[in-house]
């Protein structure tokens, strides 16, 4: 395990248990929702319980033999809304049988660990770059309103229905049934803690802060019991098939193995995408780079041992990584150390937190499910491209609507036919300007650069684009712009672009990151020769004159460098 690093052990210790402390009211809280859709006295107990193994086990193994050294792993909106379809799905088909419901659930692991495993070997991992932003956008915000659609019910007291269309035609009904004001008071007051307690102080997580205090107070006005978690076994996880109250016989194996694997592929193509993208995000904060097959394989294994003890998929957790990163980890001992305290609160702690009121949970879901939803991205629908804009929308409603594989396999297919019609316009378009001819080398310096002084290039950098920047060519568009060196000498960085044709939403955001990465260490940032679609998204997405003045563009890169010798 030479890739693990332990110059850092301080740090990761105490990022690992601060990561913990932050898992602690989300694990919880996912794995409740994970049951809420059967009827059975034991779901919430058994549902946080699940929540808890899961973290554990899918956070120490992950970490253990994952490839992204900052990395925490545990259940996820995305994960745990898949594993709710399958709870409620094995409910309904086993006739109420729990017994059914939990192996359905931990082959479902299994299989997600096995087909994850199998991704790292194939080596599929570098292929998650090319979805493009409108189809996560979409997704991404389908699955927030989910969250939210499903959490409204526990945060009145109710029982919430499985499908998203009886969460919506059932409400009114429900309510006139009567609600518990009381649940309700709790849950707003729980959110209401998460969004302002920042304001005091960003040291203790505000989740965890609300969890205590509102759990606290139901206590001390004894709040119905119905209406909790409920007891949470203690001890050590044991496997499906040998834990207690799981009747093992007179099961149809075959039917349940059946009905897991699909599931199963779908947990694990969703936790690729959304471990992988996580560890994106902590490559740009640590500047490090992740090996994306090995952390597959990680995920794999993690979820693998989670499922056949009983515990949720999950995959890897930005909110929960980044604050490890920020509190000092760095490698994947923090990963563990996370784990470990969690099982901890798991052999220690189990009977403290069966008096947590559910809609205490629902309202930190319901901060999760706003936090997830891309509230950018639809806001820049009159800005981005008709093609994106169409794929955003379609993507966001077969994930509310129809199921979340279809809404991305969907979404997939459009983007990539409307891409190649696009491209396929603009090559026309370049063969016919003679664009294509001129011999270009985006590494070696342009003819019209041999009048640049070695003084001024002493000043300057250049960095010359080549080809249209997309959600395909992202990747490779940010690692040639992180090549800009960090030099004090160098006042000035110079954007070519006029080999740039064509720029997504994928890609427009992609170059206001970088534009704002060189702000940063202090550089000014000029552009030559944008050309007119460019040129139109980047004022449509204000980066032009925002972060870009006008006066800094430039049709010729002569007149470039008159303003460089002028400043």
């Amino acid at each position: 395990m030479n890739f693990i690093k332990t110059d850092n052990i301080k740090g990761d210790i105490f990022g690992g248990v601060t990561a913990g402390i932050v898992a602690l009211p989300l694990a919880l809280a996912f794995g409740i929702q994970a049951f809420g859709g059967i009827n059975h006295p034991s779901a919430s107990a058994m549902g946080a319980l699940a929540g808890l193994v899961g973290a554990t086990l899918l956070g120490f193994f992950a970490a253990l033999f994952g490839g992204t050294h900052s990395q925490i792993s545990g259940p996820t909106g995305p994960m745990t809304v898949v594993t709710a379809s399958l709870v409620s799905a094995a409910w309904t088909a086993s006739s109420g049988n729990f017994s059914a419901v939990l192996i359905a659930m931990a082959m479902a692991g299994i299989f997600c660990g096995l087909f994850q495993i199998l991704f790292g070997i194939i080596r599929i991992g570098k292929y998650v770059r090319y979805i493009p932003q409108p189809v996560l956008s979409g997704f991404m915000s389908g699955i927030g309103v989910i969250i939210i659609l499903q959490q409204i019910y526990p945060l009145l007291g109710l029982k919430s229905p499985v499908m998203v269309i009886d969460m919506i035609a059932d409400f009114p009904q429900m309510v006139a049934n009567g609600i518990s004001i009381e649940a309700l008071l709790y849950g707003l007051g729980t959110i209401a803690v998460i969004y302002l307690f920042p304001y005091i102080t960003k040291k203790v997580p505000s989740t965890l802060v609300a969890l205590v205090i509102l759990t606290i107070v139901s206590i001390a006005c004894s709040f119905d019991a119905a209406l909790t978690i409920g007891n949470i076994p203690a001890g050590l996880p044991m496997p499906f098939f040998a834990k207690e109250g799981i009747e093992l016989t007179g099961l149809d194996w075959w039917s349940i193995i059946e009905a897991s694997i699909v599931p199963g592929l779908t947990l694990a193509g969703l936790g690729s995408i959304d471990t992988l993208l996580t560890s994106v995000v902590a490559d740009n904060i640590t500047k490090t780079k992740h090996d994306s097959n090995r952390e597959l394989i990680g995920q794999g294994i993690g979820n693998a041992c989670s499922g056949l003890f009983c515990g949720i998929a999950g995959a890897g957790a930005t909110m929960r990584t980044v604050v490890n990163i920020k509190s000092g980890g760095r490698s994947q001992i923090s990963g563990m150390v996370h784990a470990l305290f969690l099982l901890a609160i798991l052999l220690g702690l189990g009977s403290l937190v069966q008096y947590v009121p559910l809609s205490v949970l629902a309202g930190i879901l319901l901060t999760v499910g706003m936090g997830i939803i891309d509230f950018r991205g639809f806001k820049d629908l009159v800005r981005i491209p008709k093609a994106d804009a169409f794929v955003l929308l379609v993507v966001f409603l077969m994930t509310v609507f129809v199921d979340l594989l279809t809404a991305v396999g969907i979404g997939m297919v459009i983007a990539c036919v409307l891409f190649m019609k696009r491209s396929g316009d603009l090559v026309e378009k370049e063969y016919e300007g003679g664009l294509l001819s001129d011999g270009f080398d985006k590494d070696t310096p342009w003819a019209d650069e041999e009048d640049v002084s070695e003084e001024m290039k002493k000043q300057i950098y250049i960095q010359r684009l080549d080809g249209p920047i997309f959600f395909g060519s992202v990747t490779g568009f940010q690692n040639t712009m992180h090549k800009v060196p960090n030099d004090p000498n160098i006042k000035t960085v110079i954007i070519r672009m006029r080999r740039v044709n064509f720029m997504d939403q994928s890609g427009a955001y992609a170059m206001e990151t970088c534009i704002k990465d060189l702000q940063a260490m202090g550089k000014e940032v000029l552009l030559t020769i944008i050309q007119p679609q460019p040129s139109l998204i980047m004022h449509k997405m204000h980066i032009i004159p925002t972060l870009v003045a006008e006066e800094q563009t430039f049709a010729t890169f002569e007149d470039c460098i008159e303003y460089v010798k002028k400043g």
